[in-house]
């Protein structure tokens, strides 16, 4: 992956692995865009976005991405999402907006994407990295813990569930697993590491194969 060019990296990530603090910690290191699901479903209320509607917006004359550009830092600095327009998606039609708002930020400027199917959306984008976060089950079933205030098989469910469906969501629409390590550059276990340490080590890594 080049630095010094628009780039992507994606961060796919176990529940529990704090993944999602990884890429946001990440994000700011680069001085990059951020993006998860708060971000593409706060876009999808503000806009009515869907992929008929994004194609009338960009087909206006007035620069449209502008509007979204404003309305993204509301976005990343809010902990309740404001949401305007009333808009429901089903899962094919949800993927479809989802791809393009992905790439329609990448194409504007490099950013970090945490979950949303990023590894897949940006397999052949041309400057792009893709990290997978993982732990143990002792790790995340405390990291879940701690953070929901649960029990320990509460913590388990909670794990077991959410695996479930974001593998489900994932072969609905490729034929592959988010497990399959050929679908990343770079894989890091959380294990012994802070998430600060993780976003240290993928720096690292871009700056070591940056050419």
């Amino acid at each position: 992956m080049k630095r010094n060019e628009k780039f992507v990296i994606t961060i796919n990530r176990e529940v529990g692995s704090g993944g999602r603090t990884v890429g946001r910690i990440l994000a700011e290191k680069l001085g990059v865009k951020y993006c998860d699901k708060a971000v593409i479903e706060g876009l999808t209320h503000k806009f009515g976005l869907s992929p008929e509607r994004i194609e009338e917006i960009k087909a206006q004359k007035k620069s449209w991405w502008n509007d979204i550009n404003n309305y993204y830092q509301t976005l990343v600095n809010s902990t309740s999402l404001p949401m305007d327009a009333e808009v429901r998606l089903d899962n094919a039609t949800m993927f479809e907006t989802e791809k393009r708002i992905l790439q329609e930020l990448a194409t504007q400027s490099s950013c970090v994407v945490a979950g949303r199917t990023g590894f897949i959306v940006f397999r052949e984008w041309p400057n792009h990295l893709n990290v997978f976060i993982q732990a143990s089950m002792e790790h995340r079933i405390k990291r879940i813990m701690n953070r929901k205030n649960v029990t320990m098989e509460q913590a388990r469910d909670i794990i077991a569930k959410m695996d479930a469906t974001r593998e489900a969501y994932i072969k609905k629409y490729e034929d592959t697993t988010r497990y399959d390590t050929r679908n990343y550059q770079l894989v890091i276990s959380m294990d012994d590491l802070t998430e600060n340490d993780a976003a240290e080590i993928i720096i690292d890594y871009v700056n070591r194969t940056s050419k």
